[in-house]
């Protein structure tokens, strides 16, 4: 009796767990899994994973192993794929207003930042509205840090210097920028940019610091000009059906992993940041700071990416701005 008992009982465990569903969501990231977005998704796989009981399976692709940046955005929305990451600039096209964060020393200080990423803000709530026409919705937003030029041979101190030379881009507006300042803007995604400046594609970079250390770009170029002249953003992003056709209670899950996600690199970016200057510096790097009269000068051919982003986005641009000049 004890031995069927057992049997039983057994038998019944077994099968209480095959039968348990188990759903995949799987991630698309352009970057290396050692770079901070990636230990911020790792640390959100263990954060979903622990609070669903195994009953949604996170799966990181880094290293665009599946999808290019630029191809996130469709292939999140068509259902291709569960969730994917994507600078901000990627739905540029479906919106343009999201290139408010690419506005040329608009968002000089990280109190700008936080008010505008804040939930609830106008600038992410007009933002995402127009994301989640595409067939995905934002989860969360990943702070990447602050836009920095990067060169071989010299700095780029002034527009000068940027006149008559290719420079790599990763969205519209900071195309915009490059060629205000008298430059050819070359879009390049991230995956692609380390090839771009060892075979001379192009003679000017644009990313953020952390990106160059977690690409080992110093092996490619040699000076590192600090504009931050924009902030870059990245966004975690869910298809919609799939995302409605979860039940609340694990929606509520991963939206409280994704809470903790976002604060944590929110929080550790200006770390994040030092750590990587400090990484290029000791790697040969020349870090060059630029003076007062250098960044006017960069401010002063900036007008005409201001006035091309209102006309793009008309009254909703104009919403955003004027909502962040009241702040």
């Amino acid at each position: 009796m004890f031995r069927e008992t057992l049997i039983a009982t057994l038998a019944l465990s077994f099968l209480g767990t095959a039968t348990v569903a188990q759903e995949k969501m799987r991630i698309s990231l352009q970057l290396p899994l050692t770079s901070h977005l990636g230990e911020n998704l790792t640390l959100f796989e263990k954060e979903v994973e622990e609070r669903t009981n195994g009953t949604i399976d996170v799966e990181i692709y880094d290293s665009a192993t599946l999808y290019k940046d630029k191809e996130v955005p469709a292939a999140v929305g068509s259902g291709a794929i569960e969730a994917g990451v994507a600078s901000l600039t990627r739905y540029v096209g479906d919106a343009p207003v999201v290139d408010v964060f690419y506005m040329p020393f608009l968002f000089n200080t990280e109190d700008k930042v936080r008010a505008a990423v804040a939930e609830g803000s106008t600038v992410r709530e007009i933002l995402e509205s127009e994301i989640a026409k595409t067939g995905g919705q934002v989860l969360y937003w990943q702070a990447y840090g602050g836009a920095i030029l990067l060169s071989q041979g010299g700095p780029i101190r002034t527009p000068e210097d940027m006149k008559g030379k290719k420079a790599r881009v990763f969205g519209k507006t900071l195309g915009d920028f490059v060629t205000a300042a008298g430059g050819a803007p070359t879009l390049i995604s991230g995956s692609e940019q380390y090839l771009a400046y060892q075979r001379g594609t192009v003679d000017v970079g644009m990313t953020g610091v952390s990106g160059v250390k977690s690409r080992k770009l110093w092996e490619v170029m040699d000076t590192i000009t600090v504009t931050n002249h924009a902030d870059i953003e990245f966004v975690v992003v869910v298809n919609s059906e799939w995302w409605d056709s979860l039940d609340v209670e694990t929606q509520g899950h991963i939206s409280a992993a994704a809470k903790i996600a976002q604060d944590d690199v929110r929080d550790r970016v200006t770390q994040i940041e030092a750590d990587a200057y400090a990484a290029a510096k000791e790697n040969g790097m020349t870090i060059v700071e630029l003076n007062d009269e250098e960044l006017a000068a960069w401010q002063a051919v900036s007008q005409p990416v201001i006035d091309g982003y209102l006309k793009a986005t008309g009254d909703t641009g104009k919403r955003i701005l004027d909502s962040l000049s009241a702040n």
